[in-house]
């Protein structure tokens, strides 16, 4: 077949890759070419651990506190409130303890099979020394911090997935030295993976996909058009047909798909970091610092400090305070941290309100495939949701349930 996908981010050029494995004409659109959005600036973590979704019940009853700090780790932009409410109200149901049971089961479904996934894409890339397996810690302020998370730990343990609890300033030590004492509460994940440079990551698969015949083209899809059990492009202002149309444009997806009558509720975890040169700090492992909603990652040979989310759409200015404020804080977490000499981002994390992404066909679209809404997991579950679109793609049995991740979930009547 002949597929045209339009985004190059990792799920674009990990679908690619899987696509052109099985055999097919595969057509990569971007108007910034490869890795040119999230896909670039993010922790560079394959965060197979990360099942618990970002609606969890009793969030709301904590979020009015974040909500209205500007360098919280959770915030909505003043100008952008009245615009978020029908997102807001819908994240609100997925809190619900029955919403929030499905979406858990779900993403640790697409978790297990993302982490298959990448064991299987590695051979065919030759990306094992691009990969750090150096597991993650998170850590806890108190013990009553700790206590609090039980239960999302225990969800994991349910789920097959390995931590081990550290308890104390010296056992922390052991596998990070230098953190501020009062860290004395931990969890770490031995079967945690990294990048090492998650834009090097995508280029890697993308040159490995170019040499094999497929084609990454710098240029903006200006529109879909449906065609039987096709589809086609407008590019340039010439219409060009395609047996599938995959559409995985991140955070910039619902404008495609608008004038197919189609409005999904997309929206962006704006995320903010800076990074820092080789030699800023002896990193061992993945931190995250659970209760102020940021992670220290090795990046290249430095160091990154991001995370965070603040909610404001597109068109806003960034707040690069907040960049400003979770490096004030590692800084004072990790006291020989040289905070100096970094460069700071904001990406677009595309999110859906139950925190599962969409992957399947477009309502009564059949030749336009969705993939999209991975929030912060897009990485994490790019080797999984490829492999998922050239299963719907062959039309061949998709190798877990669909119907978590179908955009119809969100259209009354459709599923």
């Amino acid at each position: 077949m002949r597929v045209a996908i339009a985004g190059a981010g990792v799920i674009g050029v990990s679908a690619a890759h899987a696509l052109m494995r099985d055999g097919h004409e595969v057509s990569v659109f971007d108007p910034g070419g490869v890795a040119a959005g999230a896909s670039q600036g993010n922790a560079g973590a394959f965060a197979f651990t990360d099942i618990i979704p970002l609606a969890t019940p009793g969030i709301l009853r904590q979020a009015p506190g974040w909500l209205f700090d500007p360098l919280g780790p959770l915030t909505i932009r003043p100008g952008y409130a009245l615009q978020i409410l029908p997102w807001l109200a819908r994240f609100a149901r997925a809190s619900m303890p029955d919403r929030y049971a499905a979406a858990l089961a779900a993403q640790a479904a697409l978790m297990h099979h993302s982490s298959d996934a990448l064991e299987r894409l590695l051979p065919a890339v030759a990306g094992e020394p691009l990969l750090r397996r150096e597991g993650q810690m998170q850590l806890y302020d108190t013990a009553a911090q700790l206590r609090a998370s039980r239960p999302g730990w225990e969800a994991r343990a349910e789920h097959g997935l390995r931590f081990q609890t550290l308890d104390g300033a010296e056992a922390i030590a052991e596998i990070q030295p230098g953190l501020d004492p009062r860290f004395g509460h931990g969890v770490f994940t031995p079967d945690w993976i990294n990048v090492t440079d998650p834009r090097q990551w995508v280029d890697h698969i993308a040159a490995d996909f170019t040499r094999n015949g497929g084609r990454i083209t710098r240029q903006a899809v200006q529109a879909i058009r449906p065609e039987g059990q096709g589809a086609a492009l407008m590019l340039d202002g010439h219409w060009q047909s395609f047996d599938r149309v995959i559409v995985a444009a991140g955070a910039h997806s619902n404008a495609l798909l608008r004038p197919l009558g189609l409005s999904l509720p997309l929206e962006t975890e704006r995320g903010y970091n800076t990074t820092l040169p080789a030699r800023a700090f002896d990193l061992r492992t993945h931190l995250t610092f659970s209760a102020h909603g940021f992670v220290v990652t090795r990046i290249g040979d430095g160091v990154r400090v991001g995370g965070a989310v603040e909610l404001g759409g597109l068109k806003l200015a960034p707040n690069m305070k907040r960049a400003d404020a979770l490096l004030a804080k590692a800084k004072s977490f990790l006291p020989g941290l040289d905070a100096t000499g970094g460069t700071q981002w904001m990406g677009f994390r595309p999110s859906m309100p139950d925190s599962l992404p969409v992957i399947g066909a477009a309502p009564a679209h059949p030749g336009v495939l969705l993939a999209f809404g991975h929030g912060h997991l897009g990485l994490t579950q790019s080797a999984g949701t490829a492999e998922l679109l050239a299963d719907l793609v062959a039309a061949r049995p998709p190798r877990i349930d669909l119907a978590p991740y179908s955009p119809g979930r969100f259209l009354k009547g459709r599923r």
